[in-house]
């Protein structure tokens, strides 16, 4: 039986329930440290009606991703190259219709993302915050799913939704999460607040990828818009997720034979344990 996914391509998405968590941030950097360690990685910005992918990279896209659903132009044309080994697929700003993408739309946008990553090791989405039907839809078709959390409160309570909708509307059981801006000691208390939730009310365990402690290098890296990999690559979130990269990359080396027997992205939610 020939592989339905030759270049074993791993689709990972990074959500949350509440905005400003850092998820951008963490999508641009976990890329550049899977390029640094030798994967070919393309990075697309999920956030469809905010984008600001390319904001952080200080690039300028002429074509997105509404422009390739439209069929105005092929996939060559909006895949731009960041450096060689890392490649970003910029999504439209202030285009409220690419939010809420019908049943149609977003089976066009499997089918062209599927197309599109045939050579990539991994495919890394930055999803909107919150749980519209598309960002649903899109963390539904990723093989591994990343919930990243701070230790607020709020931060919590709306990563916990995100679960319990996914779970509810798409029986998805199968959760990474990632602390953000937190000491070990505040990431592990953090998970495992939001983990026994989940295992008391829905029924089932999350797992725990990481986390990121806070740095003030990434504010300079934003104002500078240059991606803390490259700002300030000693700095100690860059290590942090440095850590989180080589974890993603050994479950793809662990998982190659199942990884070629399924799209990488595709309707039935993927089984991480």
């Amino acid at each position: 039986m020939s592989d339905i996914n030759p270049g074993r391509t791993v689709s990972l998405c990074i959500m949350s329930g509440k905005g400003g968590v850092g998820k951008t941030n963490l999508s641009l950097n976990l890329g550049y440290a899977l390029r640094d360690m030798g994967h070919k990685t393309l990075l697309m910005d999920c956030d469809l009606g905010l984008a600001n992918l390319d904001v952080l990279l200080g690039l300028a896209p002429e074509k997105n991703l509404q422009d390739l659903l439209a069929g105005r132009v092929d996939a060559g044309e909006v895949v731009q190259t960041v450096e060689d080994g890392l490649d970003i697929l910029p999504a439209a700003s202030g285009v409220p219709e690419m939010v809420e993408m019908d049943e149609n739309q977003q089976d066009s946008l499997m089918d062209t993302l599927n197309g599109i990553i045939t050579g990539y090791d991994f495919l890394l989405l930055d999803l909107g915050a919150g749980i519209s039907g598309t960002v649903l839809s899109l963390a539904r078709m990723a093989q591994m799913r990343v919930v990243l959390v701070t230790p607020e409160p709020t931060s919590l309570t709306d990563g916990y939704a995100v679960i319990k909708v996914l779970n509810a509307k798409y029986g998805v059981r199968d959760f990474l999460v990632v602390v953000n801006q937190a000491s070990a000691q505040e990431a592990r208390e953090t998970f495992e607040r939001l983990n026994n939730a989940c295992i008391n009310f829905l029924g089932f365990e999350l797992m725990h990828l990481g986390h990121v402690r806070q740095d003030k290098a990434m504010t300079q890296a934003v104002l500078h818009q240059t991606a803390l990999a490259r700002h300030a690559p000693q700095c100690p979130a860059i290590k942090d997720i440095t850590t989180l990269a080589s974890r993603v990359a050994r479950f793809r080396d662990d998982n190659l034979d199942t990884i070629a027997a399924r799209k990488p992205l595709r309707q039935i939610p993927f089984v991480t344990r």
